[in-house]
């Protein structure tokens, strides 16, 4: 190679190799400027603290209620039974209502009749002997005095007076039952109310006291509600009474509104009448029997409904909105609080019961006191937050859930 291709080379690769030095030394410089800004953003000012929406726990008078399942029953029923035998020639119209006294069955009364006209005519017989017996027997009592007749004589006469006696009251025994038997052929109601479908038609034998029944009449207006309860629900109840969380009414218990099968309103009011002295066994639980008015004739016997009873009111009740509380791994509730340093506290809850979108609280909670609703996954008891009010116009504007449930929170 020439002297002069060397130099030609050498001034061609000097040019490049100057560019690179260049462009290494620029990335350096941002490499170093770029540490020094993240070391300055390391050492400024802490972040802010989180943002989270609270709400401050005010009294609220709230109203419970316990909805309980039940049946319809009717308020009267009367099995028809015929009391005599014989053949049926006349009965009712089926599914109508009938008044107490009304006929609803005639039972064949041809031999109810001559067994009465014969008892009459037995009575009849034995008071006309009486008249003749008992004046002789008042002469031999005169003539036995002044030993007129033997004493054999005259304890006949007398003997003869008691025989017609007992003859008269037997007969009248005899006409009394015969004129009662020929009343059963008369098969009237017991009781006003609604008959339902006859067992038998016209011309059926009907036995006295037989086991099916005839017919049933039931007394719609007003009917029983019959709910059970578990006994552990009524010793909740008592004692929350007694330690005054729990408020009645100079009445008690007394109202109650009714659900029908659909989940509709029912539109009367009932009351409630008794509740039953004794747990059954097997169950655990007790019943209370409702008195509802029924004037349309909407509940049936044997219906399902629902009954919603006023256990009482609650006059200074704490509510938490569901979305401010949470559950720890063994299901235990639990809130977090904003104190009066902005610091985050955690508390344990007793929950009774929900109440719309809210929890009924009766202990861990205080009046006055800031439950974190919005924000609690970016925080942690003992951190610093910024409270701010939270805006449940959107919860509010939500469905609520049932109101009527009952069931224990914890």
């Amino acid at each position: 190679m020439t002297e002069t291709m060397r130099m030609r080379q050498t001034e061609y690769c000097c040019p490049k190799m100057g560019w690179t030095v260049l462009l290494a030394v620029f990335i350096g410089f941002a490499f170093l400027a770029g540490c020094e800004s993240g070391y300055g953003q390391q050492t400024g000012s802490p972040p802010p603290a989180p943002e989270v929406s609270v709400v401050t726990i005010a009294p609220t008078r709230v109203d419970l209620t316990t909805t309980l399942p039940g049946r319809v029953a009717p308020f009267q029923a009367a099995e028809i039974r015929p009391q005599v035998n014989g053949i049926i020639t006349k009965r009712f119209e089926e599914g109508t209502d009938v008044a107490a006294g009304q006929l609803l069955y005639q039972i064949d009364p041809a031999s109810y009749k001559a067994a009465y006209a014969s008892a009459q005519a037995s009575l009849a017989r034995s008071k006309t002997q009486l008249s003749s017996i008992q004046a002789k027997a008042e002469r031999y009592a005169k003539l036995i005095k002044e030993n007129v007749i033997s004493r054999q004589d005259y304890d006949d006469a007398t003997a003869a007076l008691d025989q017609v006696l007992a003859d008269i009251e037997y007969w009248k025994t005899a006409v009394d039952a015969a004129r009662i038997n020929l009343d059963y052929t008369r098969v009237i109601a017991p009781i006003s109310g609604r008959i339902g479908r006859s067992s038998v038609t016209d011309g059926a034998l009907a036995a006295a006291y037989q086991g099916a029944p005839l017919a049933t009449i039931q007394q719609l207006d007003p009917v029983y509600v019959d709910v059970t309860q578990s006994s552990s629900e009524l010793l909740r109840l008592r004692r929350s009474m007694e330690q005054g969380r729990l408020h009645q009414d100079k009445e008690g218990v007394r109202r109650v509104a009714l659900l029908l099968e659909d989940g509709t309103a029912y539109a009367h009011e009932g009351t409630l009448q008794f509740a039953e002295v004794s747990v059954d066994p097997t169950t655990g639980s007790y019943t209370l029997r409702i008195v509802a008015p029924n004037p349309e004739h909407l509940l049936m016997p044997g219906m399902f409904v629902r009954a919603v009873i006023l256990e009482g009111t609650v006059e200074q009740a704490i509510l938490v909105p569901q979305q401010g509380v949470s559950r720890t791994p063994k299901g235990e509730p639990v809130a977090l609080v904003v104190d009066e340093t902005d610091t985050v506290q955690q508390r344990m809850l007793i929950l009774d019961r929900a109440i719309g979108d809210k929890w009924l609280v009766t202990s861990g909670l205080a009046l006055g006191e800031r439950v974190v609703v919005e924000g609690q996954v970016k925080i942690r008891p003992g951190a610093k937050v910024r409270a701010v009010a939270f805006d449940d116009q959107t919860a509010a504007d939500s469905p609520a859930p049932d109101t009527l449930s009952s069931a224990p929170a914890n």
